[in-house]
C-alpha cells in the first residue's frame, strides 16, 4: 500500500461547485432542454473561486476525486478543464451515458462503494438532495453555497438523471 493510497479522500463535485454553469443555464430554460448544447458549454465555465480554493486545500491532506453527473461522452473536456485549472490530479467518475437515475441515487452509490475501503473526508456538492443523502448515510458534507441555485438544474438533477 502507497502513502497516497493510505490518505482520506475529499470528493468533489463539478457543476456549480468547481464550475460555474450559469453561462449555459439558457439550454436547460428551453423545451425540449438542449443538453448537447448545455455539455458543449462546459469547456467554457469560468471557475468557482470558493470551490478552487477548498479543492488546493484539501489535496494538502487528501486524494482528491472529482464526482460529477456529467455523462462519460464530456470526461475529455473535463479533464482538459480541470487541468487548465491547475486542480490536483485525481479520478473522475461521470454518470453513463445511459443513466437517468437522480444524481442523489448516482453519486451516494459512488460514496458508500468508495468509503468501503478508505476514510471519505468530505463531499461537496451543490446539490441539497445529495448532500442531504450524504449526511443521512453518515459522510461529512460542505455545502457549496457560492452560486445563485438553478431550479432548471435542479430539477434536470432530479428527475431527468441529466447531470
Amino acid at each position: 500500500m502507497t502513502d497516497s493510497d493510505k490518505r482520506p479522500i475529499a470528493v468533489f463535485d463539478l457543476d456549480n461547485t468547481l464550475a460555474d454553469t450559469g453561462h449555459r443555464q439558457r439550454f436547460l430554460e428551453r423545451r425540449p432542454r438542449d443538453w448537447d448544447a448545455f455539455f458543449a458549454a462546459a469547456p467554457e465555465d469560468p471557475p468557482l473561486p470558493e470551490g478552487i480554493a477548498l479543492v488546493l486545500a484539501s489535496a494538502e491532506e487528501c486524494e482528491i476525486v472529482y464526482l460529477t453527473g456529467r455523462p462519460e461522452r464530456c470526461r475529455r473536456d473535463t479533464l482538459a478543464w480541470l487541468a487548465a485549472q491547475g486542480l490536483p490530479e485525481g479520478r473522475v467518475h461521470m454518470r453513463r451515458n445511459d443513466d437517468r437515475r437522480p444524481a442523489r441515487r448516482t453519486k451516494l452509490e459512488i460514496l458508500k462503494r468508495l468509503g468501503r475501503t478508505r476514510e471519505i473526508r468530505v463531499l461537496v456538492d451543490d446539490d441539497e438532495l445529495v448532500c442531504a443523502d450524504a449526511e443521512q448515510a453518515g459522510f461529512a458534507v460542505v455545502r457549496a453555497r457560492w452560486t445563485a441555485p438553478s431550479t432548471e438544474l435542479k430539477v434536470a438533477q432530479e428527475r431527468e438523471g441529466r447531470t
